[in-house]
């Protein structure tokens, strides 16, 4: 997975690729070139005595180290630019198969989850990327050409080499090896300490009204205590490495300065070669450890790779169609046609053989104990969920064949959790609607009896709203996520709950207020307080994912039983009469 999104992601960054290799080579090269120009100034300027030589061999040093700098800086520049570029696009592409997504995908992954794949492991493919731009290049070059170089300086203590190269090799990859696992795990370890720590933090009022400070600690503290138990494993091995590298490097070294002293006292060796076979040395084995660096760095990235690939090359179940169809009719009307849906591997439908209709100018309820599916129904709808068999049909037209979003914008969805978005009160009412004037966002907030809290506020409309409205009471927040769906004057609307933070008497007013604006369109209420939904034209009672009845108020509390005793429940005997 690595290597296909390395592919896919880089392709567009083909010309800094190809800059940063050919920058690379000379860089390497022009390093390559200053041990043997060292060798020169030594052998024929300083054991001679020759000033004129060396002034003119360290000028060429200076030249070639000149080039050296410039050439590798300008190779990181643009590998940087590279891997910045792929991150881009890759968060990107991770937001846009995440935007797609139904209700199903997200919950299967989890936000935690999404998160830290789109941040943390985005984050390893790019540190691999600028240091593969670095090393992936130099090390291989560096590696051969100083074998080449040192062979060429004296082939006498090449045999060290065929020491010293495995021996590293061989070191270097049993604790790559020891740290794969390791990653692994301590992906999955950030994934836990995300969850824990988002859920704290979003109930965090929850946390203080049980008491329950100390118990949330001691758990962050766990997941905490399991990220950083991996970590320590992983960063001793890592720990590892760079005396494994030194202890190598220096027995060679010595190994060098021991031998090649014999071959210098014997004369068939001179001391600027033996400073040149040195360095040399140090560059091979700094190739070997620089690639055994990305070979570390190499698996988490893989392991981040896989993660992303899982996100990207989910397909949501909700498919937009290959030929979309127009409304047959009235993008009001709706119909649920034996409708079904059920989660993969459940034992049993969330919903079952739902069919109703909807017309325009009409109001429906769907009332039903915890569970019974009325959120699910309602998600249907927009298509945020598919039926698994029959049909939702909106104008004449299966929701699957229609435009997805022609049909969601003829829907004004509230939902059970009222969200609003940082930015301003005035920001959020446009959500739907960009272009709305302020006296619509004025009449919105009127018809949702949210006018009155607006106009107190210090900037009024442009007051500055906190994520997910927690600047605001809850009433507050329904009441602002209403004026936000009335803002768009849809063709159905469907209100989740909408009104549970809602007093008895701006319950009534607002549905006083809403009749007139929504005369020529659908309303769905999905409400638990009957009061809320006694009016309505039909009410659709759920019982068990099934429909235990449907009619109105006064028809159910004759036929329905399952109705009869949720009204009971709420209702005085007089009431109910």
């Amino acid at each position: 997975m690595l290597i296909s999104v390395l592919r896919t992601y880089l392709n567009p960054y083909r010309a800094q690729l190809a800059g940063v290799v050919v920058l690379q080579l000379i860089s390497v090269i022009a390093m390559l070139f200053l041990p043997s120009l060292n060798a020169d100034l030594i052998d024929g300027g300083v054991t001679k005595g020759d000033i004129g030589y060396i002034w003119t061999t360290g000028l060429w040093m200076l030249a070639v180290s000149a080039v050296q700098i410039v050439a590798s800086a300008f190779s990181v520049y643009l590998g940087a630019q590279a891997a910045m570029g792929a991150g881009r696009d890759l968060r990107g592409a991770l937001l846009h198969r995440v935007g797609t997504f139904s209700a199903r995908e997200v919950g299967m992954f989890g936000a935690p989850s999404l998160i830290t794949r789109n941040t943390n492991d985005i984050q390893q493919v790019q540190l691999l990327i600028v240091m593969s731009a670095t090393i992936l290049v130099m090390a291989p070059i560096m590696c051969v050409g100083g074998i080449f170089m040192a062979l060429r300086e004296d082939f006498d203590l090449s045999w060290l080499l065929l020491i010293a190269v495995p021996a590293l090799g061989l070191s270097m990859g049993f604790i790559v090896a020891k740290m794969v696992p390791g990653f692994r795990e301590m992906q999955f370890r950030i994934d836990e300490v995300n969850r824990v720590l988002r859920e704290q933090i979003t109930g965090i009022r929850v946390v203080r009204a049980f008491v329950r400070e100390r118990q949330e600690t001691w758990r962050f503290g766990v997941a905490n205590s399991d990220l950083t138990e991996t970590s320590l494993r992983v960063g001793r091995l890592m720990a590892l490495m760079f005396p494994t590298v030194m202890l190598i490097s220096n027995v060679t070294a010595v190994g060098v300065i021991w031998f090649g002293g014999h071959l210098i006292d014997d004369g068939t060796m001179q001391i600027g070669s033996l400073t040149a076979m040195l360095s040399y040395i140090m560059q091979i084995l700094m190739a070997v450890m620089m690639a055994s660096f990305l070979a570390m760095m190499a698996p988490r990235a893989a392991v981040s790779a896989d993660r992303l690939g899982e996100v990207l090359e989910t397909e949501t179940s909700v498919v937009p169609p290959s030929k979309p169809q127009p409304f047959a009719g009235d993008p009001g009307s709706i119909e649920f046609a034996a409708a079904e849906f059920s989660f993969p591997g459940a034992e049993k439908p969330v919903l079952t053989g739902i069919s109703f209709r909807v017309e325009p100018g009409k109001t429906t309820a769907i009332v039903g104990s915890t569970g019974a599916g009325k959120t699910t129904l309602l998600n249907l709808i927009p298509r945020l969920v598919d039926v698994t068999d029959g049909a939702v049909i909106i104008g004449g037209t299966d929701v699957r064949q229609a435009d997805l979003e022609l049909l969601r914008n003829q829907i004004g969805l509230v939902p059970q959790k009222a969200y609003l978005f940082s930015g301003t009160v005035a920001t959020n009412l446009r959500y739907g609607k960009p272009d709305a004037t302020d006296d619509e966002l004025w009449r919105a907030l009127e018809i949702a009896q949210a006018a009155d809290f607006v106009r107190e506020m210090p900037q009024g409309l442009d007051t500055p709203v906190a994520q997910g409205g927690t600047t605001v009471s809850g009433g507050q927040r329904q009441r602002l996520a209403i004026a936000r769906a009335l803002v768009r004057r849809p063709r159905i609307y469907l209100f989740d709950d909408s009104f549970s933070a809602l007093d008895v008497a701006t319950d009534a007013r607002l549905r006083e207020a809403l009749r007139p604006e929504t005369e020529d369109a659908s309303v769905i209420i999905v409400a638990q307080r009957i009061s809320t939904i006694r009016d309505a034209d039909q009410i659709v009672v759920l019982e068990d994912g099934e429909m235990a009845g449907i009619g109105t108020h006064d028809q159910l509390l004759r036929d329905c039983p399952e109705y009869r005793e949720i009204v009971e429940s709420q209702l005085s005997a007089e009431e109910v009469r």
